[in-house]
């Protein structure tokens, strides 16, 4: 029987992306659920008034939250089919948080930024979770 490679310490920033996408996860569910429950948000400029309802965008974070929770445990167990939808969701969740950005730019850019970790770590890194 051919034995495992012995996994590098490349190991640990997987571990850290798989938990990432898992709260960046638990974060869009928090989020949609908030988006869901506050029906409507003010946005003033100088001159402006914005109205805008945010429920749509509620429920596509709630859906991508619970998606990329389950991707996020999924990619620590070490899954190739996990890794591939790790990232085609944490790309759409990049999306969606550029959207996001005028309305909550300190926690849009904190994600943003956490999740162009994720990608790298997952494109460059991602079969080493296989070795565990």
């Amino acid at each position: 029987m051919p034995r495992k490679p012995r996994p590098t310490l490349w190991v640990g920033p997987i571990a850290f992306a798989a938990v990432m996408i898992a709260v960046a996860g638990l974060f869009n569910v928090l989020t949609g659920l908030t988006a869901i429950a506050t029906d409507d948000v003010y946005v003033t400029g100088s001159r402006t008034l914005l109205v805008l309802d945010v429920t749509a965008w509620g429920w596509v974070h709630l859906v991508t939250g619970v998606l990329l929770l389950a991707t996020g445990v999924m990619t620590l167990a070490g899954r190739l089919w996990a890794r591939l939808a790790a990232l085609a969701l944490v790309v759409l969740n990049l999306l969606t948080q550029l959207v996001l950005l005028p309305a909550t730019p300190y926690a849009s850019m904190v994600t943003i930024a956490l999740e162009v970790v994720v990608v790298w770590a997952i494109l460059v890194h991602g079969e080493e979770l296989e070795n565990l």
